[in-house]
């Protein structure tokens, strides 16, 4: 996890060391993954939540992990692909714990729920209060989904919102694949980003099955 950052870190020094004279764009910032207990189950419980653990046992799961990436040299954490309230509650106190910050990115079912069925609003509100919180969002959802969600989380925080969906499949737990998305006519992933931009995100990227393509283009759209 450590030479991950580092590796990182080294990448981002190289691009601005290589940046034509006169580039005004930000410095790009290293975010250290902090992902869901789910994955570790690999059964796909980050798609449903339902993990039967409660927030402490959850603050007690990702501590040791949370410390490490805390100090690694990365400028914030990004706690994604979180299902459940209690989750990115434990996440969220633990990054007051240890003086990091970062941010709260929650995989959804639909247009209105994270994974496990809460609203995407009490999910926003049982988070957004914390100081180590510096952003909320979505990633890791199927991306026809993410503009609605956003509207709805802007009701309940002020704070910067980010979006990185996936490209619209589905994961298959019992076979370890992904399955490919239904053809339902929905608009090309650029063209999507353009309405994650009018709702509200700030932060927009890709997740799992996306590319550098996506994103080139939808930085050039947005």
């Amino acid at each position: 996890m450590r030479l991950s950052v580092q590796l990182a870190c080294e990448a981002r020094n190289q691009a601005l060391a290589e940046r034509p004279a006169g580039d005004a764009r930000p410095a790009p910032l290293v975010a250290a993954s902090v992902g869901p207990y789910g994955a570790v189950l690999a059964d796909g419980s980050e798609y449903r939540g339902g993990y039967g653990l409660d927030e402490a046992a959850l603050m007690d799961f990702h501590r040791e992990r949370l410390r490490l990436l805390a100090a690694s040299g990365a400028d914030l954490l990004a706690c994604e692909t979180l299902p459940c309230i209690a989750e990115a509650r434990a996440l969220a106190r633990l990054m007051d714990e240890v003086g990091a910050r970062g941010w709260i990115s929650f995989s959804a079912r639909d247009g209105g729920h994270v994974c496990e069925g809460d609203t995407i609003e009490d999910a926003v509100a049982a988070v957004q209060g914390f100081d180590s919180v510096v952003a909320l969002g979505i990633n890791c959802t199927a991306p026809q989904h993410v503009a609605e969600l956003l509207a709805r989380a802007r009701t309940r925080t002020a704070k910067p919102l980010l979006a990185y969906p996936n490209a619209g499949e589905t994961w298959d737990a019992q076979a370890k694949r992904w399955l490919p998305a239904e053809a339902c006519g929905h608009a090309a992933f650029e063209d999507q980003a353009m309405d994650w931009a009018a709702s509200g995100a700030r932060l927009i990227g890709g997740c799992c099955r996306t590319g550098p393509g996506d994103i080139q283009r939808s930085e050039e759209h947005t």
